[in-house]
């Protein structure tokens, strides 16, 4: 079996009716793994699919957002094992020497319900 009679199989157990370029979701993911991650591949191409089902786009939409996505891997300058700047944890400034004790937070109302 070969990845043309995979596709057309594919769709006709998802019940999909749409003509797919796989020379053009190849490339994507090829990009997306390669200047990415490789796990960036599959996550890209459903998204490619996504937006395509969404906006009802025909084929040559379609191009126009696989080029779109194309380019942003293309040019995509973060290595797979940067951090991600919103996962950075902020200094916790050191309140040791600050007494807590009677400060009272809302969280702790939850709590006592939840008892």
């Amino acid at each position: 079996m070969n990845l043309h009679d995979w596709i057309d199989e594919l769709c006709d157990v998802l019940d999909v009716e749409t003509e797919v370029d796989e020379g053009l979701l190849l490339d994507l993911a090829r990009a997306a793994a390669t200047n990415v991650q490789k796990t960036a591949a599959p996550i890209t191409t459903y998204l490619l699919g996504y937006a395509a089902g969404s906006t009802d786009a025909d084929p040559e939409a379609v191009e126009k957002l696989a080029a779109k996505a194309q380019y942003l891997s293309d040019n995509w300058d973060r290595p797979a094992d940067a951090p991600d700047p919103d996962d950075i944890d902020d200094p916790v400034p050191d309140d040791s020497a600050v007494d807590h004790s009677g400060e009272h937070f809302e969280e702790d109302d939850e709590t006592d319900e939840d008892e």
